[in-house]
């Protein structure tokens, strides 16, 4: 076994694998130079980069942590619509004698021109929103994961930061911080293992059910619940836990393929190099195994039409009570990440492995932790010096989670069978559903009985991102989102 050490960016085949995925369309994203007096606009006094931080009960709550503990920047505000939230941050922020400004509206936040850059962990229905903000009110933006809540979203986004060439406006797909992942992409560029023919991302993670209200409520007293909602209408709460369960119910969250997904999604669209959205996708799945307030599937196998290598999906999520794990395709023990198939082996888990198992190469994966760093270097450098940063990666990564949703809702049941029928060619989606189905009926579930709800193969225009064929009016409908007068999204120009 040998260990992988050359440095990432410093190889010729790095330098046209990187040029190839930034795509020449994009490479001025981020890329303008911040003039002397522009740049005197945004620092603080101590030269420090002043962000602020909005959505904080939960991943936002962990960017709070590394700005705090960032070199050459401070916690200028936080901005939450929970004041419980935010009184329990604030104290929490008193004892370590840190006293940034408090928002509610992160409207009157982007509007302080104390701030430089923003960060923002809200629910993924308001995250191209508030991005949009503060691009057009001269905000540095990092936005998490997936960027948008649909795909015309994520164009805009993309495009809005575009026209704002001296803002950095990146996205929190953490994997591309990973020196590991960078290394194994420059690697796979020599063929060691024969040429890449498949590109799989997992997600076996266990969920429990979230139960139901029986009848819709109110929200919490302490949330500002017009914040909330944003462009969405103001409905009742059709949810037992107000937080976090959002992911699961289609006006706010995007399931488990929208929520650990992109980051499995956007590693494995790296070695395909491929700058854009699939022509085709279908995906199938359904919420089995509970009947509660959620919407999204808990199960789903997703299949991209990538030419000349596709891309495979796999996502399972079963309580862990009833999920059994002997008839799970785990692969080397991983359960949540990427598997990179080659003609002769395969790359996981930081490790590379011939066609007979036997470990040929192995790489230090890092986690992305400098991901903050690398985005706070950027602003003082006024541009995107690290392509991988590009706002586009995460637009690509959430897109495909947003395809095969919509390929998934504009699905029907279909008999198991049917399925098989569909899939005819392809032995490796074959050989998933296949197991994809045992794994069902060793929890108990009859798929027969309670059958997978099975999308259409929804086209698209990869350059346009518009649909075509059949569905491609029932697509757009659907992707079109509703966005309410007071929260339109704002025009960059």
């Amino acid at each position: 076994m040998k260990t992988h050490s050359r440095s990432a960016g410093t190889t010729t085949s790095r330098r046209r694998f990187l040029k190839t995925t930034a795509a020449a369309g994009l490479a001025g994203l981020g890329a303008g130079s911040l003039s002397a007096r522009s740049w005197a606009n945004v620092q603080g006094a101590n030269g420090d980069l002043r962000i602020a931080v909005i959505g904080f009960r939960s991943q936002g709550g962990g960017h709070i942590n590394r700005v705090v503990g960032a070199s050459g920047a401070r916690l200028a505000a936080i901005c939450d619509v929970d004041q419980a939230v935010i009184d329990r941050r604030v104290a929490d922020l008193k004892g370590q004698n840190i006293e940034p400004k408090v928002y509610t509206d992160y409207r009157e936040l982007c509007q302080d021109p104390d701030i430089d850059g923003v960060m923002i962990a809200t629910p993924n229905h308001t995250h191209t929103l508030i991005a949009l903000t503060a691009i057009a009110h001269g905000k540095h933006v990092y936005v998490e994961k997936p960027v948008a809540h649909n795909i015309h979203e994520g164009r805009k986004l993309v495009e809005g930061a575009r026209r704002r060439p001296e803002l950095v406006v990146t996205h929190g797909q953490q994997g591309r911080s990973d020196t590991g992942w960078h290394r194994i992409m420059e690697w796979l560029q020599d063929k060691p293992l024969g040429e890449v023919v498949l590109s799989r991302g997992l997600n076996y993670k266990a969920r429990q059910s979230i139960g139901s209200v029986g009848e819709p409520k109110e929200a919490p007293s302490t949330v500002d619940y017009n914040l909330w909602c944003g462009p969405r209408e103001m409905t009742p709460v059709n949810r037992r836990q107000f937080h976090y369960d959002w992911h699961w119910q289609w006006d706010f969250g995007n399931g488990d393929i929208g929520n650990q997904g992109p980051h499995q999604l956007d590693v494995a669209r790296w070695p395909l190099n491929q700058p854009v959205l699939p022509p085709r996708v279908m995906s199938l799945g359904q919420r089995w195994g509970y009947e509660d307030d959620g919407e999204t599937a808990n199960n789903q196998l997703a299949f991209f039409d990538y030419q000349p290598v596709p891309l495979l999906f796999d996502n399972r999520g079963l309580p862990m009570r009833e999920m059994d794990w002997r008839v799970m395709p785990v692969y080397k023990g991983v359960r949540v990440g990427n598997v990179i198939h080659c003609e002769g082996g395969h790359v996981i888990g930081g490790k590379a492995y011939d066609s007979d198992g036997k470990e040929v190469e192995s790489f230090s994966m890092t986690g992305g932790g400098s991901h903050l760093a690398n985005w706070l270097g950027a602003i003082r450098a006024g541009k995107l010096e690290d392509p991988q940063l590009d706002l586009l990666h995460g637009h690509l990564a959430g897109g495909l989670a947003h395809l095969a949703n919509l390929s998934y809702r504009l699905g029907k049941e279909l008999d198991p069978n049917e399925v098989r029928e569909r899939l005819q060619g392809d032995k490796v989606g074959q050989e998933t559903y296949e197991n994809f189905l045992a794994n069902l009926e060793a929890n108990g579930i009859d798929p027969s009985q309670a059958p997978p709800v099975v999308g259409p193969w929804l086209e698209l225009d990869p350059e346009t991102e518009e649909f075509r064929g059949e569905f491609a009016d029932a697509a757009k409908a659907l992707d079109a989102g509703v966005y309410r007068d007071e929260f339109k999204l704002p025009e960059i120009s």
